[in-house]
């Protein structure tokens, strides 16, 4: 069974830090790009940020630039959003992706991720 499960969500300070995971089953996610999108309360569904695999193709959106990355342990099939410099901005649901590296090419295009996750909070607020 495919299935991708994120954690680590919560309340956090505003400048805060936090780092999601996204644990793939049913997958080998060495041979999947992960994207990183987010929904905040009242607004659609936005890319922020995602990777082929570590060193390799990436890219995110300006707002998220320099502050959070994305990186994979294709060990562990867990890909990561390390998040700094937090801001009320960031309040959303935050959900991983994964599209087949084949097809990859550094889009943020929800269209083309083939297998979600269910998503998990993140409020920045003091």
């Amino acid at each position: 069974q495919v299935e991708l499960v994120e954690s680590g969500g919560g309340l956090v300070q505003p400048g805060g830090s936090l780092r999601l995971a996204c644990v793939a089953s049913g997958f080998p996610l060495e041979y999947y790009a992960i994207g990183w999108f987010r929904q905040a309360p009242g607004k659609e569904r936005e890319g922020v940020i995602c990777l082929g695999n570590n060193g390799g193709m990436t890219n995110s959106v300006d707002s998220v630039r320099g502050r959070f990355t994305i990186f994979k342990d294709n060990a562990k099939n867990t890909a990561y959003l390390q998040m700094n410099g937090l801001k009320p901005d960031d309040t959303a649901v935050y959900y991983c992706a994964a599209i087949p590296l084949a097809r990859f090419l550094g889009q943020l295009d929800q269209a083309n991720y083939e297998f979600w996750g269910q998503g998990t909070q993140v409020t920045v607020s003091s």
